[in-house]
């Protein structure tokens, strides 16, 4: 099982998504702790027990929890493992209404339920996320389920919601996953590269790594840099940690110091390039004179009479002016980058992913139930595994 939690305060919006597909014959109410299901009963319950805490903004849970395909799980079988997730939460004296989603390939629960409890008290959401996981785990073993390796323990981090529906509005791959499938390509299509092969051949791909290296030679990390991104190997996952990398590959300490030393060097470059921009007008050193070294009037008076006009309004320039930024630094980022890394559609990366049946944005009918939500930006959210 995976879990998409999210902790918010439109309970409104959440509540209208989920009964809006109810109406559609998409999904059904499989158990609740309210008087009766309509939005406006329900509604008025909810408030009834939020003015015990009128200051707590996040106030509700809306958990999306997804099982494998191969799960034929009954109505009665969901419930149950709703209110054991409720229970094992802590959620025991909480308002709760559960929703099954029949709108995709794999059996899939939603669960909303208020933090405050009928007697004002809150539900601590530290460690939430953390906690969430391990009861997962739990009940993948009670109930005989296909058993999910902790995100700790994860060859490969998990996909985001944030990526999913960054990937279906541009349908192009995200960077992440990008990273992912270049690096093990790299890595599968040789039998065992030195260290110096496995550095060239991301190079030529567009991906600069800088090692953390100490003065003895010693590597303890690896990043990777990437059109302009940069993220750890932990970030990626287990897989892309130097740790895994080098026992994949054929590394020396000694043998390799300056390899790596010299890829740092050239890692520091690129990114020193892609931060390369134009000095803001007032931050411009002034002219000095060359008999006096001191400033002079005229190229002083010169200097603040352009920083006066740069600081008035442009309406007619200014557009052109952050449009040619704009343009220039993409076309810096896309310097970075070789040939062998561009042209790589989100169809042939998800092929090369393993998750990649799972995370095809067409595949993802729940990702606009944010939609009807306002602030989206504030709510916190995280993939859960």
């Amino acid at each position: 099982m995976t879990a998409n939690m999210i902790k918010g305060k439109g309970f409104k919006g959440a509540l209208r998504y989920n009964l809006e597909k109810v109406e559609k014959g998409i999904a059904e109410v499989l158990d609740h702790s309210f008087v009766t299901v309509s939005e406006k009963s329900i509604l008025k319950e909810i408030q009834m027990i939020k003015v015990l805490r009128p200051n707590l903004q996040k106030f509700f849970y809306h958990t999306s929890i997804n099982f494998p395909p191969s799960e034929d799980l009954t109505n009665a079988t969901m419930t149950q493992i709703g209110k054991d997730y409720l229970q094992e939460s802590g959620f025991t004296q909480h308002q709760y209404i559960m929703f099954r989603h029949h709108d995709a390939d794999h059996p899939h629960l939603h669960i909303l339920v208020n933090r405050i409890n009928y007697d004002g008290k809150v539900l601590s959401d530290s460690n939430d996320f953390a906690r969430c996981e391990k009861i997962l785990r739990d009940l993948e073993k009670k109930y005989h389920l296909t058993e999910v390796i902790s995100s700790k323990q994860a060859s490969e981090r998990a996909i985001t919601k944030d990526e999913l529906e960054m990937m279906k509005r541009t349908n192009s791959p995200s960077h992440k996953i990008t990273l992912q499938v270049l690096i093990k390509d790299t890595i599968a299509s040789n039998k065992k590269l030195s260290c110096s092969e496995f550095i060239q051949a991301l190079e030529k791909k567009g991906i600069h790594i800088l090692f953390n290296q100490a003065s003895t030679g010693f590597v303890s990390g690896i990043t990777y840099s990437y059109e302009g991104m940069i993220v750890t190997g932990a970030k990626l996952g287990n897989d892309y940690k130097w740790a895994s990398i080098k026992n994949t590959i054929d590394y020396e300490q000694e043998r390799d110091r300056a390899a790596i030393h010299q890829a740092n060097d050239r890692t520091k470059s690129s990114q020193s390039i892609t931060r390369t921009s134009t000095p803001h007008p007032e931050r411009n050193p002034i002219a000095l004179s060359q008999s006096s070294g001191q400033p002079s009037t005229a190229n002083h008076q010169r200097e603040n009479s352009k920083q006066h006009d740069r600081r008035q309004p442009q309406t007619g320039t200014r557009g052109k002016h952050a449009t040619q930024s704009a343009n220039s630094k993409t076309a810096r980022l896309n310097n970075l980058s070789s040939e062998n890394s561009k042209g790589l559609s989100l169809a042939a990366l998800l092929d090369g992913h393993p998750h990649g049946n799972l995370i095809e944005p067409v595949n993802q009918p729940d990702l606009g139930f944010q939609n009807g939500l306002k602030k989206r930006k504030r709510k916190k959210r995280k993939k859960i595994l």
